[in-house]
């Protein structure tokens, strides 16, 4: 049986959300074939060998002294080795594979990949490169315009003070327009502008969580997302479809209580078009680097233009987020895409 650390929890805003897409994970994981070795990452960066009941993840109940040892990866190459520091002394547990169950900043964004990279031990999911190349969304729509996919037209804030050029571009490309973090996920500091009186509280906002900001221009349609499974031979699943009343959009409330909006899995769209869809999710996956698995989401105009979003390395994974529910839609259980993607990485 192998070893597999689960990461959970991690100084991020998303911290939550990863509770419940880890919990989901060890849940669900094949204990005939996987043994799953918990260590979750507090809100303030310590890491912990978690002994505990999984359902003190899913409650947020898990970092305490009974259930909690001071833990670390070993960077030892050769050793493959989480690192257990125990009162009594140092023991150790062989590990063959770490995945990641964490989302944004300090996890999604290739530190915690940098890790097992860095120690030789195989990684499930996307690397250091494609984890860190995502999570910028500056850098993921210049290699994705590459790939041939339209993206929307852009500007990036490296300063708060330089928000007259916020003003420039909001006048070129008229409102709204989205002002967002360059490196941030779930919608964290993301505002939907509709004038200039709104603008300068958003970049504001903006660089509260990352120091540069990105003004995006509004893509009319709808956002349409493909779930992509491997490396070189791809598995995608169903095209979905988020449904949005006329003056939302898809930000962290909708994304995990589904007030107004609504998921539709398959997409309400010809069998052409999915298609379509999906091998512009193959370009972008592949332009980016990414293996294992990832979202990738993109947006359908009216006129049936693809135009390229973001794509998530680490997206939700509980058993009713968009990920496996379009894995679903294709033919795939939430237990069996979880053992084929964690087992790529000893093929």
């Amino acid at each position: 049986m192998k070893n597999i650390v689960v990461i959970f929890g991690g100084a991020s805003s998303e911290y939550e959300v990863s509770l419940q897409s880890a919990y989901a994970v060890i849940k669900n994981i094949d204990r005939e074939k996987y043994n799953p070795v918990t260590v979750g990452i507090s809100r303030e960066g310590s890491w912990f060998y978690f002994t505990g009941n999984i359902d003190k993840i899913k409650d947020d109940t898990w970092c305490d002294e009974a259930d909690c040892v001071p833990a670390m990866i070993s960077p030892y190459r050769t050793e493959h080795q989480l690192i257990i520091l125990h009162r009594e002394g140092i023991r150790t547990i062989s590990v063959d594979a770490v995945f990641p169950v964490l989302h944004g900043r300090n996890g999604e964004d290739g530190t915690v990949q940098g890790i097992a990279e860095l120690a030789g031990i195989p990684l499930v999911g996307c690397g250091t490169l494609a984890s860190a190349l995502c999570m910028d969304k500056d850098r993921a729509h210049r290699l994705a315009g590459l790939a041939g996919v339209r993206v929307p037209r852009a500007m990036v804030l490296t300063d708060n003070s330089a928000v007259n050029k916020a003003f420039d571009f909001a006048k070129e490309i008229g409102f709204p327009v989205f002002v967002k973090p360059v490196k941030a996920g779930s919608s964290y500091g993301v505002t939907k502008v509709a004038d200039m009186e709104q603008l300068a509280p958003a970049v504001s906002l903006a660089f509260q969580y990352d120091n540069r900001v990105i003004l995006e221009e509004t893509i009319d349609g709808f956002e349409v997302g493909c779930a992509v499974c491997g490396s070189d031979r791809l598995i995608v699943g169903e095209v979905d479809e988020i449904e949005l009343d006329q003056t939302g959009f898809f930000d962290y409330t909708e994304k995990y209580t589904l007030k107004t909006a609504a998921i539709h899995v398959p997409a309400r769209i010809s069998a052409d078009k999915a298609q379509e869809i999906k091998e512009a999710a193959r370009r972008i996956y592949n332009a980016l680097d990414c293996s294992g698995f990832a979202r990738v989401d993109m947006f359908l105009t009216p006129e049936g233009e693809v135009v390229f979003n973001e794509v998530n390395t680490i997206p939700g994974f509980t058993e009713h987020s968009r990920y496996p529910g379009m894995m679903k839609a294709a033919g795939y259980s939430f237990s069996e895409i979880l053992d084929r993607i964690i087992g790529q990485v000893f093929v």
